[in-house]
Parts: C-alpha cells; sequence; structure tokens
C-alpha cells in the first residue's frame, strides 16, 4: 500500500484521496461521489447502470436484430446448399445424355460452361454486386439445363433411360427446394431490413453497425424462380387443323 493510502485510512475525518474525486468519511461510514466522479462509483451503482443500459438496449430491439440476422444468414446457408445440389446433379446428367444424344455437343457444352461459371464466383451476400452476379450466373445455368432438357425430348431411348429419368426426377426435386428457400431468404431479408429501418430500431442499429442487406431482384427473381420443365413422355396432343371451307 502506497504511502499516500496509509495516510488517507488512518485519519478519522473526511479527506480527499490524491487524483480522486472521492471523499471517505470513516465517522459517518460514507462515501461522497460528486457526479463527474464515475471511476470511482461503487460496483453496486456501476452494475445498476449496467442493468438500465442493457434494459434500454433490448427495448430498442437490439436482441431482436441479432436474432433476425441470425435467421438471414441460415437462410442464405439453405440457398446456397440447394444450389450446390443442383451443380452436383450436373455432371452425371451430361454424361448420360451425352451417351446417347453426342451430336447435341452445343448445349451440352452450354450446361458445362454455366455450371463453371456458377463455381468461379466468390459470392458475398452482404455485397449487392457479387449477389447480382451470383443470381446472373445461376439464371444462366437454369436456362441451359431448360435447353438440355427439351433437346433430350428428341431422344427417345434417352427418355427411356432409367437413369437419366432418376436424374429428371432430382433435378425436378431440387428445383422446387431451391425456390422455396430463395422465396423464404426474400421474405427473411425484408423482414430484417424493415426492422432495422423502424424507430427506435433503426437507432440501436446505426450505432451497432447493422446494416440493411441487398436481396434477390425482382425484375429477375420470375426468371431464376422458373424451374427447367420436367417431361416423362406424354407428348402434347396434336392441333385440329382447320377443315377447308365446302
Amino acid at each position: 500500500m502506497s504511502a499516500a493510502a496509509r495516510w488517507w485510512l488512518s485519519s478519522g475525518s473526511p479527506h480527499r484521496m490524491p487524483g480522486c474525486a472521492c471523499r471517505l468519511d470513516w465517522r459517518r461510514g460514507m462515501l461522497a461521489v460528486p457526479c463527474h466522479g464515475i471511476a470511482c462509483m461503487p460496483v453496486l451503482i456501476r452494475a445498476l447502470v449496467l442493468l438500465v443500459l442493457t434494459a434500454s438496449l433490448s427495448g430498442c430491439g437490439y436482441n431482436a436484430i441479432q436474432q433476425k440476422e441470425e435467421g438471414v444468414k441460415a437462410g442464405w446457408s439453405e440457398v446456397l446448399n440447394q444450389y450446390q445440389r443442383r451443380a452436383d446433379l450436373i455432371p452425371n446428367l451430361v454424361r448420360t445424355v451425352q451417351g446417347y444424344a453426342q451430336q447435341e455437343r452445343q448445349v451440352l457444352t452450354e450446361v458445362t460452361n454455366a455450371r463453371a461459371r456458377v463455381g468461379q464466383i466468390q459470392v458475398n451476400a452482404d455485397d449487392e454486386a457479387s449477389l447480382k452476379r451470383f443470381q446472373q450466373a445461376q439464371g444462366e445455368l437454369g436456362s441451359a439445363l431448360s435447353r438440355l432438357l427439351v433437346v433430350s425430348e428428341n431422344y427417345p431411348q434417352l427418355k427411356s433411360d432409367q437413369s437419366f429419368r432418376d436424374l429428371q426426377v432430382q433435378l425436378e426435386g431440387t428445383e422446387n427446394r431451391i425456390t422455396v428457400a430463395r422465396g423464404r431468404y426474400i421474405q427473411t431479408v425484408q423482414d430484417y431490413n424493415t426492422y432495422i429501418r423502424s424507430f427506435p430500431q433503426v437507432i440501436t442499429a446505426k450505432i451497432f453497425g447493422y446494416q440493411p442487406k441487398p436481396n434477390f431482384s425482382v425484375e429477375n427473381e420470375a426468371q431464376i424462380s422458373r424451374a427447367p420443365e420436367v417431361n416423362f413422355g406424354t407428348q402434347p396432343a396434336p392441333q385440329q387443323q382447320p377443315q377447308p371451307a365446302q
């Protein structure tokens, strides 16, 4: 213990501790804390202030903002998982089609290249430009798959191949799951953005650096939500030709 502290404690009269704004009166058992002496506040008062601040943050939506942000992250992970599931089906699909329709080299190349472009994108869902590139690449891959499935209709042996039919079923299910996951993600992001822009959450969001998140654009959503059509061999009914006038 320093000499100054021993002198302070040994005296029975009120004294000020050098370098501190507090006064200790041993005779009254009181600690006088001026309003500007925050550094010397008792632990109980500090705890009370912390409790008030915590309650204030909770009332301003801090906890809810965190929960909604975690929901956005979980939704985005599900979107990526479903897109990856589709990408994993493509190599087997291309090999199967190639075994029956080697002359359809162009459409097979388009599908392969579109899948490669998707794999090269390092997407950041918090960056609007990155999300737009990712969304465009996925849309191009979906369009290429649609053309491949249309071409396959010209090859009866391919359509009757069990492996091809199994891949079609898996692809159809994956496209449906992509649509569901993407739709849920859009709703989650919209809910998050609306919440942090509302009062008083907007104040909390600005203090802690929470920013609105980009979303799938409306103009491209109609395109990317259209799953490739899977036809299992049913042919459209022939159209009736008009009879010549008598």
